[in-house]
Protein backbone atom coordinates (compact mmCIF):
# COMPACT_ATOMS: atom_id res chain seq x y z
CA UNK A 1 0.00 0.00 0.00
CA UNK A 2 1.30 3.43 -0.89
CA UNK A 3 2.61 5.41 2.08
CA UNK A 4 0.79 8.69 2.69
CA UNK A 5 2.60 11.06 5.06
CA UNK A 6 -0.53 12.89 6.31
CA UNK A 7 0.13 11.72 9.88
CA UNK A 8 3.70 12.94 9.65
CA UNK A 9 2.50 16.32 8.39
CA UNK A 10 0.03 16.57 11.27
CA UNK A 11 2.86 15.91 13.73
CA UNK A 12 5.01 18.44 11.90
CA UNK A 13 2.36 21.14 12.40
CA UNK A 14 2.33 20.37 16.11
CA UNK A 15 6.10 20.64 16.26
CA UNK A 16 6.10 23.93 14.36
CA UNK A 17 3.71 25.39 16.92
CA UNK A 18 6.10 24.39 19.71
CA UNK A 19 8.93 26.12 17.83
CA UNK A 20 6.87 29.30 17.46
CA UNK A 21 6.52 29.70 21.24
CA UNK A 22 10.16 28.89 21.99
CA UNK A 23 12.55 31.82 22.69
CA UNK A 24 15.42 29.69 21.36
CA UNK A 25 13.75 29.68 17.93
CA UNK A 26 13.91 33.46 17.63
CA UNK A 27 17.35 33.70 19.20
CA UNK A 28 18.95 31.20 16.84
CA UNK A 29 17.17 32.83 13.88
CA UNK A 30 18.72 36.20 14.69
CA UNK A 31 22.12 34.56 15.21
CA UNK A 32 21.84 32.78 11.85
CA UNK A 33 21.11 35.99 9.95
CA UNK A 34 23.74 38.05 11.76
CA UNK A 35 26.46 35.44 11.35
CA UNK A 36 25.95 34.94 7.61
CA UNK A 37 25.72 38.68 6.96
CA UNK A 38 28.74 39.62 9.06
CA UNK A 39 30.75 36.77 7.56
CA UNK A 40 29.99 37.94 4.03
CA UNK A 41 30.23 41.71 4.33
CA UNK A 42 32.92 42.12 7.00
CA UNK A 43 35.03 38.98 7.34
CA UNK A 44 35.05 38.19 3.60
CA UNK A 45 35.02 41.91 2.67
CA UNK A 46 32.60 41.58 -0.22
CA UNK A 47 32.83 45.23 -1.26
CA UNK A 48 36.62 44.94 -1.55
CA UNK A 49 36.49 41.87 -3.79
CA UNK A 50 35.30 43.74 -6.88
CA UNK A 51 33.76 40.47 -8.08
CA UNK A 52 30.08 39.70 -8.57
CA UNK A 53 29.98 36.41 -6.70
CA UNK A 54 28.08 35.11 -3.68
CA UNK A 55 30.33 32.12 -3.11
CA UNK A 56 31.85 33.57 0.13
CA UNK A 57 28.30 34.10 1.42
CA UNK A 58 27.33 30.46 0.94
CA UNK A 59 30.63 29.23 2.37
CA UNK A 60 29.37 30.48 5.75
CA UNK A 61 26.48 28.01 5.85
CA UNK A 62 28.46 24.87 6.78
CA UNK A 63 29.97 26.82 9.69
CA UNK A 64 26.76 28.36 11.00
CA UNK A 65 24.94 25.02 10.72
CA UNK A 66 27.31 23.62 13.35
CA UNK A 67 25.42 25.64 15.97
CA UNK A 68 22.06 26.25 14.32
CA UNK A 69 21.17 22.62 13.56
CA UNK A 70 21.77 21.39 17.15
CA UNK A 71 19.55 24.14 18.53
CA UNK A 72 16.75 23.22 16.10
CA UNK A 73 16.96 19.46 16.70
CA UNK A 74 18.08 19.16 20.34
CA UNK A 75 14.61 19.09 21.87
CA UNK A 76 12.96 16.95 19.21
CA UNK A 77 13.58 13.59 20.89
CA UNK A 78 15.69 14.40 23.96
CA UNK A 79 12.93 16.50 25.52
CA UNK A 80 10.31 13.86 24.70
CA UNK A 81 12.48 11.28 26.41
CA UNK A 82 13.12 13.49 29.44
CA UNK A 83 9.40 14.20 29.93
CA UNK A 84 8.45 10.58 29.26
CA UNK A 85 6.14 11.58 26.41
CA UNK A 86 8.07 9.48 23.90
CA UNK A 87 6.45 6.37 25.39
CA UNK A 88 3.05 7.97 24.84
CA UNK A 89 3.90 8.73 21.22
CA UNK A 90 4.97 5.14 20.64
CA UNK A 91 1.59 3.87 21.88
CA UNK A 92 -0.38 6.13 19.52
CA UNK A 93 -1.48 4.97 16.04
CA UNK A 94 1.61 6.33 14.33
CA UNK A 95 4.33 4.32 12.68
CA UNK A 96 7.97 4.99 13.50
CA UNK A 97 8.34 6.63 10.10
CA UNK A 98 5.39 8.93 10.86
CA UNK A 99 7.08 10.11 14.03
CA UNK A 100 10.53 10.52 12.50
CA UNK A 101 9.29 12.28 9.37
CA UNK A 102 7.06 14.55 11.45
CA UNK A 103 10.08 15.71 13.46
CA UNK A 104 12.18 15.96 10.30
CA UNK A 105 9.65 17.98 8.30
CA UNK A 106 9.17 20.49 11.13
CA UNK A 107 12.91 20.95 11.73
CA UNK A 108 13.55 21.28 8.00
CA UNK A 109 10.73 23.81 7.68
CA UNK A 110 12.40 25.98 10.33
CA UNK A 111 15.71 25.75 8.48
CA UNK A 112 14.04 26.64 5.17
CA UNK A 113 12.49 29.69 6.86
CA UNK A 114 15.91 30.84 8.06
CA UNK A 115 17.34 30.32 4.56
CA UNK A 116 14.46 32.26 3.00
CA UNK A 117 15.21 35.19 5.29
CA UNK A 118 18.68 35.45 3.70
CA UNK A 119 17.25 36.02 0.20
CA UNK A 120 17.24 39.84 0.63
CA UNK A 121 21.06 39.71 0.77
CA UNK A 122 21.60 38.57 -2.85
CA UNK A 123 18.57 40.53 -4.06
CA UNK A 124 19.96 43.77 -2.61
CA UNK A 125 23.26 43.19 -4.44
CA UNK A 126 21.81 42.60 -7.91
CA UNK A 127 22.05 46.30 -8.90
CA UNK A 128 25.79 46.28 -8.11
CA UNK A 129 26.81 43.77 -10.79
CA UNK A 130 25.86 40.82 -12.93
CA UNK A 131 25.03 37.83 -10.73
CA UNK A 132 24.17 34.53 -12.41
CA UNK A 133 20.71 33.56 -11.12
CA UNK A 134 21.31 29.92 -12.06
CA UNK A 135 24.45 29.80 -9.93
CA UNK A 136 22.61 31.31 -6.97
CA UNK A 137 19.79 28.76 -7.30
CA UNK A 138 22.38 25.98 -7.35
CA UNK A 139 23.99 27.41 -4.22
CA UNK A 140 20.64 27.53 -2.41
CA UNK A 141 19.86 23.98 -3.56
CA UNK A 142 23.17 22.80 -2.11
CA UNK A 143 22.47 24.65 1.14
CA UNK A 144 19.08 22.93 1.37
CA UNK A 145 20.60 19.48 0.81
CA UNK A 146 23.39 20.16 3.29
CA UNK A 147 20.83 21.32 5.85
CA UNK A 148 18.59 18.29 5.26
CA UNK A 149 21.48 15.87 5.83
CA UNK A 150 22.69 17.73 8.92
CA UNK A 151 19.15 17.93 10.30
CA UNK A 152 18.63 14.18 9.89
CA UNK A 153 21.94 13.62 11.69
CA UNK A 154 20.94 16.01 14.48
CA UNK A 155 17.60 14.26 14.98
CA UNK A 156 19.30 10.87 15.15
CA UNK A 157 21.73 12.12 17.79
CA UNK A 158 18.85 13.72 19.71
CA UNK A 159 17.10 10.33 19.81
CA UNK A 160 20.19 8.90 21.54
CA UNK A 161 20.38 11.67 24.17
CA UNK A 162 18.64 11.90 27.54
CA UNK A 163 18.33 15.69 27.68
CA UNK A 164 18.59 18.79 25.51
CA UNK A 165 22.06 19.78 26.73
CA UNK A 166 23.49 16.39 25.81
CA UNK A 167 21.72 16.47 22.45
CA UNK A 168 23.07 19.95 21.69
CA UNK A 169 26.65 19.17 22.67
CA UNK A 170 26.67 15.81 20.91
CA UNK A 171 25.23 17.24 17.71
CA UNK A 172 27.53 20.27 17.76
CA UNK A 173 30.65 18.12 18.21
CA UNK A 174 29.67 15.60 15.52
CA UNK A 175 28.68 18.33 13.07
CA UNK A 176 31.94 20.15 13.79
CA UNK A 177 33.82 17.00 12.83
CA UNK A 178 31.85 16.12 9.70
CA UNK A 179 31.86 19.73 8.51
CA UNK A 180 35.55 20.47 9.01
CA UNK A 181 37.27 17.09 8.76
CA UNK A 182 38.16 17.73 5.13
CA UNK A 183 40.30 20.65 6.28
CA UNK A 184 42.74 18.13 7.77
CA UNK A 185 43.52 16.88 4.28
CA UNK A 186 44.27 20.44 3.17
CA UNK A 187 46.35 21.28 6.23
CA UNK A 188 48.42 18.14 6.59
CA UNK A 189 50.21 15.98 4.05
CA UNK A 190 48.11 12.85 4.55
CA UNK A 191 48.17 9.65 2.48
CA UNK A 192 45.88 9.72 -0.52
CA UNK A 193 43.60 6.96 0.78
CA UNK A 194 43.14 8.77 4.10
CA UNK A 195 42.46 12.06 2.36
CA UNK A 196 39.77 10.42 0.22
CA UNK A 197 38.17 8.85 3.29
CA UNK A 198 38.09 12.17 5.17
CA UNK A 199 36.66 13.97 2.15
CA UNK A 200 34.01 11.29 1.70
CA UNK A 201 32.55 11.71 5.20
CA UNK A 202 32.84 15.51 5.14
CA UNK A 203 29.56 17.32 4.52
CA UNK A 204 31.34 20.56 3.64
CA UNK A 205 33.48 18.78 1.02
CA UNK A 206 30.35 17.58 -0.80
CA UNK A 207 28.93 21.09 -0.50
CA UNK A 208 31.87 22.72 -2.30
CA UNK A 209 30.58 22.05 -5.82
CA UNK A 210 27.19 23.52 -4.87
CA UNK A 211 28.86 26.62 -3.39
CA UNK A 212 30.27 27.22 -6.88
CA UNK A 213 26.82 26.88 -8.41
CA UNK A 214 27.59 23.42 -9.82
CA UNK A 215 25.34 20.40 -9.27
CA UNK A 216 27.43 17.23 -9.08
CA UNK A 217 25.25 14.11 -9.15
CA UNK A 218 27.70 12.34 -6.83
CA UNK A 219 27.30 15.02 -4.17
CA UNK A 220 23.55 15.11 -4.78
CA UNK A 221 23.34 11.35 -4.22
CA UNK A 222 25.52 11.63 -1.11
CA UNK A 223 23.22 14.13 0.59
CA UNK A 224 20.07 12.20 -0.32
CA UNK A 225 21.50 8.88 0.87
CA UNK A 226 22.92 10.25 4.12
CA UNK A 227 19.62 11.96 4.91
CA UNK A 228 17.73 8.71 4.31
CA UNK A 229 20.31 6.74 6.33
CA UNK A 230 20.06 8.91 9.45
CA UNK A 231 16.26 8.96 9.26
CA UNK A 232 16.28 5.16 9.00
CA UNK A 233 18.62 4.88 12.00
CA UNK A 234 16.27 7.17 13.90
CA UNK A 235 13.38 4.75 13.29
CA UNK A 236 15.56 1.86 14.50
CA UNK A 237 16.17 3.71 17.77
CA UNK A 238 12.42 4.16 18.24
CA UNK A 239 11.74 0.48 17.51
CA UNK A 240 14.39 -0.50 20.05
CA UNK A 241 12.77 1.74 22.69
CA UNK A 242 9.32 0.45 21.83
CA UNK A 243 10.20 -3.20 22.32
CA UNK A 244 12.81 -2.80 25.02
Amino acid sequence: MKYLPYKALALARKELYSYSISPAFYGIGVFFLLFTSLWFFYLQRFFSMNTATLRPFFEAFPLVFILVIPVITMKSWAEERKLGSVELLLTMPFSEWDLVLGKFFSSLAVLILFMALTIPVPVSLFPLGFFDAGVILGEYAGTFLLGASATALGLFLSSLSKNQAGAFLGSAVVLLVVMLVSQLAMTFNLPLWLTECLNFISLSFHFESFSKGLIDTRDLAFFILTTALFLFLNTRVLIFRKWR
